[in-house]
């Protein structure tokens, strides 16, 4: 069973093996196209599809049964004891088939469909075989096929720009392939800018008739959707991400998640939609392309804001979700109440949000993105804002950079100085990480003087201890202490306890870096005693890694090997990659000056992995010491 989307070319690949399997058939072959898809929307009855099996059969009239059940059983008959290739092409259901099946194990049926009739695989045990899109090379090699290969050499950002606007879908690159065959003389890169020109739409890949014409082709899927299944389709293309989840799709049409899941099967199985990794659905850009002209034809502009709205109000509100639950001492904003059918997410622990997270981020992105565009500042702001631990933490840094860009945009169109604030304060950090600390300190000054006009005490706290970091990494430990002094002052000013624990460790850690082991030991362990009482798991491992480098620099290596262990572990269990990359390497530097060089070699060997992975300006210093160290052998 060949089943796959239009356009994919299921009856050419069926058609093309039935021809050269025609010799293991001596009995010959039987082809009905059972119009389950195609421009008149009248599928063939099975009393048809049996009829012409018999005409097929040369079966004179008067010897064929007055009912369907006496016809099906003598064409069954009649396939009985031969060795036969029955095709049935384009079927619409599992009904339409089932009364085809032959009876006997010599005949060979090879069907085709949009659907999957999945029904067809249970219980009759046919073997399905689902066709994709092509890839870049099979696409190239497609052209080639219809054009030449010489053209394709001679043009090829022309090609590879064709291949991406065509999305992989053969019946798209034919129809372009087709245009360059009758017209020599046209250049790819001509044709590239004609596809270039009629992105997002699909008025480029009109075939010259209904079975050419992708937009066409398409419509024969769609139009046998139920009316919700149908107003499903056409809203996604009010989607900006790569993917979309039920609960997304819930609340883009304002319906219950187990509707939504039920009618993105359908969809799935219409192969109008892909469910590309378990609960993760998606189009190609042809498809989408559809949807979109589809939903502007029959969706009001209102209907589609709404549609709009409602979808990132549960981006935003499942991404605040999310936030709590992966930091969850982290001050949280106010957002608006939620616009009746929205499905907001709910997570039991950091794991469940971290997950979460890593599948949905690209929409979160795009979401982002599209709210800017379309006039939701606020929403587009605050999307960033729940973003910027993830992103932070994870190491994607660039992306901070972006979104926060974007977010400061919006927030500066509607002047919503809150806004502004987070979107600086996040700024610099990206910055900070990526060893930009002019920029950082610009962006985080920026940050304190607008959370102080907004009287925010826990962002001036925030802004203070991002610019304690930078101050450390620029060498100006005074000025380092100063603003962990502050930021301690504001916490306990405001009774903030999770903040007041985060401040005290970075004290701490200030007090390290102006040569105050002493004032370390002590700010840190008390850090460390709050911070496990209140269950933050994260802090506690920016506590055990400061009181490693304190214990370390008093001459007691084993118990910073140990502190740091604590950290590391703390770190890798919560995917913090950046913090757990820096704990290795100061752990290595303990073991080292323990005498255990295959033990730092091992700890720098997994820091400079990470590190290189996330472009960490560090990973030149842990190069370095591991060149210091020599061969394996030390």
């Amino acid at each position: 069973m060949i089943a796959g989307s239009g356009g994919l070319g299921k009856t050419t690949l069926a058609v093309h093996w039935a021809h050269r399997a025609r010799d293991r058939f001596p009995d010959g072959q039987l082809y009905v196209n059972l119009r389950g898809f195609g421009p008149t929307d009248s599928a063939m009855t099975v009393a048809e599809a049996v009829r012409g099996f018999l005409d097929a059969f040369q079966v004179p009239a008067h010897r064929i049964p007055a009912t369907l059940e006496a016809q099906t059983a003598l064409y069954r008959s009649l396939v009985a004891d031969r060795r036969m290739l029955i095709l049935l092409d384009n079927a619409r259901d599992a009904e339409q088939v089932r009364p085809l099946l032959p009876g006997s194990p010599g005949c060979l049926v090879v069907l085709t469909s949009r659907n999957e009739l999945t029904g067809l695989v249970v219980a009759e045990q046919a073997q399905p075989l689902p066709l994709d899109l092509l890839d870049r090379d099979e696409a190239r090699d497609l052209l080639i096929s219809r054009v030449g290969a010489e053209r394709v050499a001679a043009e090829p950002e022309a090609v590879e720009e064709v291949i991406t606007v065509c999305a992989g879908l053969p019946l798209a690159l034919a129809i372009v392939a087709a245009r360059a065959a009758t017209h020599p003389r046209f250049g790819l890169e001509a044709l590239a800018r004609e596809l270039r020109d009629a992105r997002g739409s699909l008025d480029a890949f009109e075939g010259g008739d209904a079975t050419t014409d992708v937009r066409a082709v398409f419509s024969w899927s769609y139009h046998t959707l139920g009316a919700d299944a149908a107003r499903l389709f056409r809203l996604l293309g009010v989607h900006p991400g790569p993917d979309i989840a039920a609960p997304a799709a819930a609340s883009l049409v304002g319906i219950p998640v187990p509707q939504a899941r039920r009618l993105l099967i359908q969809l799935t199985r219409a192969h109008l939609i892909t469910e590309r990794a378990p609960g993760q659905y998606g189009f190609h850009d042809l498809l989408r392309a559809y949807a979109m002209e589809l939903t502007q034809a029959y969706d009001e502009r209102e209907e589609r804001r709404t549609a709009l709205h409602r979808m990132l109000d549960h981006y935003l509100h499942t991404a605040v979700a999310a936030g709590a639950a992966f930091t969850p001492h982290r001050e949280p904003i106010a957002v608006e109440p939620v616009r009746p059918g929205v499905s907001v997410g709910e997570f039991a622990g950091h794991g469940e949000a971290l997950l979460w997270f890593i599948v949905t981020y690209p929409a979160l992105m795009a979401a982002l993105q599209e709210a800017a565009e379309a006039g939701f500042e606020t929403h587009a702001w605050q999307l960033a804002w729940s973003l910027t631990e993830f992103l932070d933490q994870r190491g994607h840094w660039h992306d901070q950079r972006t979104v926060h860009r974007i977010a400061l945009g919006s927030a500066h169109r509607i002047r919503d100085l809150t806004g502004q604030a987070h979107s600086c304060y996040a700024l610099g950090l990206a910055d900070l990480r990526m060893g930009r600390y002019d920029r950082a300190r610009g962006h985080l000054v920026r940050a304190l003087n607008l959370h102080h006009e907004t009287d925010n005490a826990i962002g001036q706290a925030l802004a203070h201890g991002a610019l304690n970091l930078a101050s450390e990494r620029e060498g100006r430990h005074d000025e380092g202490l100063h603003h962990a002094l502050r930021a301690l002052k504001l916490y306990r000013a405001a009774g903030h306890r999770s903040g007041e624990a985060y401040a005290l460790n970075n004290v701490g850690w200030a007090y390290a870096m102006l040569g105050d082991f002493q004032q370390t030991l002590v700010h840190c362990e008390k850090a460390l005693t709050m911070l496990r009482q209140a269950g933050d798991r994260r802090g506690e491992s920016a506590a055990w890694d400061s009181l490693g480098y304190a214990h370390s620099h008093v001459g007691d290596h084993e118990q910073a090997i140990s502190c740091y262990r604590h950290a590391v572990d703390l770190r890798r269990g919560r995917g913090e990659r950046v913090r757990e990359a820096e704990s290795l390497h100061r752990l290595g530097s303990a073991q080292l000056a323990a005498g255990d060089r295959a033990g730092a070699r091992r700890s720098w060997q997994r820091a400079l992995t990470r590190f290189d992975s996330l472009g960490h300006p560090d990973a030149h210093r842990v190069r370095d010491g591991l060149t210091g160290l020599g061969g394996p052998d030390g």
